[in-house]
């Protein structure tokens, strides 16, 4: 890194809360590396009140971008100037792009998570997926899937503060897809087993099972599960979950963390920074080892 670093380099972010855990630095600098490309990415814990100063420094500081995670894909939106069509179908940002100026917002989330199961030979179009959360990644991962071709999906939330982005979701997926959508809240449990038993692939795209709360998950029953399914949580630190323990008790065949989706999204966000394709198995070796 220090043999990278001089007077040229240019500077790119991440800013989430919490986000000290993230693989994001190691990924994108190792790639950089990799390629000779003269650029250098930093974590910074920013919370939703210190958004705004944090956006404003891309264009003071003259940085090439950065990531946004939670709590910021969101809140993000009015601080931009441009929104890429798929950002603004989904509502929600994890990826700014500084040209001389002009920041514009992008969505990788939904494409790393598909590349993800395609990248382990897993095929889930026509079929239906149960999906619980609404928030940044949730809402990419439901409306990139339905894009794509899946079926039908479940949503499942709390009545919370992104029970109205649920509801944004299934009308977008209803309205402008093939897919079929429909929300649930998660008061009923007996719906929520029925839904996940009738599906290929349940995914959890809440932040249960990352610290905080990495002693919980909200599936803790492992009959609720197949064998023959998928089973994928995008929480990636820990790397096994909670949720995971419970479908490997069941027998479940396909079972995943974040960490193929964080790397395929990174990927999608490390061509618009760069132009260049991320050297994926390299970077694959480098964090799964």
């Amino acid at each position: 890194m220090n043999e990278r670093i001089d007077g040229h380099t240019l500077l790119i972010g991440l800013m989430a809360y919490p986000i000290r855990h993230s693989m994001s630095p190691t990924m994108h600098n190792n790639a950089f590396a990799k390629l000779g490309l003269n650029y250098a990415y930093l974590a910074f814990e920013i919370t939703s009140e210190k958004l705004p100063a944090a956006i404003d420094a891309i264009r003071t500081l003259d940085m090439r971008g950065s990531n946004i995670s939670m709590p910021n894909k969101q809140t993000v939106i009015p601080l931009l100037d441009k929104l890429d069509p798929a950002a603004e179908m989904v509502g929600a940002v994890n990826t700014v792009v500084n040209n001389n100026g002009i920041l514009t917002g992008y969505t990788t989330d939904g494409t790393g998570f598909m590349k993800s199961l395609a990248d382990e030979n897993l095929n889930i179009i026509g079929e239906k997926m149960t999906l619980s959360g609404a928030g940044g990644a949730g809402t990419a991962i439901a409306i990139q899937a339905a894009l794509d071709g899946v079926k039908e999906i479940s949503i499942f939330n709390q009545h919370d503060k992104l029970w109205s982005n649920a509801q944004r979701n299934v009308n977008v997926i209803n309205e402008k897809t093939q897919c079929k959508a429909t929300l649930y809240d998660f008061e009923d449990p007996d719906i929520f087993k029925s839904e996940i038993a009738d599906s290929m692939i349940y995914c959890d795209s809440t932040g249960v099972g990352m610290k905080p709360l990495e002693d919980m998950t909200l599936v803790s029953d492992p009959s609720w599960f197949r064998p023959d399914m998928i089973v994928f949580d995008t929480v990636y630190a820990p790397r096994t979950t909670e949720l995971m323990r419970v479908a490997k008790t069941a027998g479940v065949k396909h079972i995943f963390n974040g960490l193929g989706m964080m790397l395929e999204q990174g990927a999608e966000a490390f061509k618009l920074w760069t132009g260049e394709d991320m050297p994926v198995e390299y970077i694959r070796e480098q964090l799964f080892s």
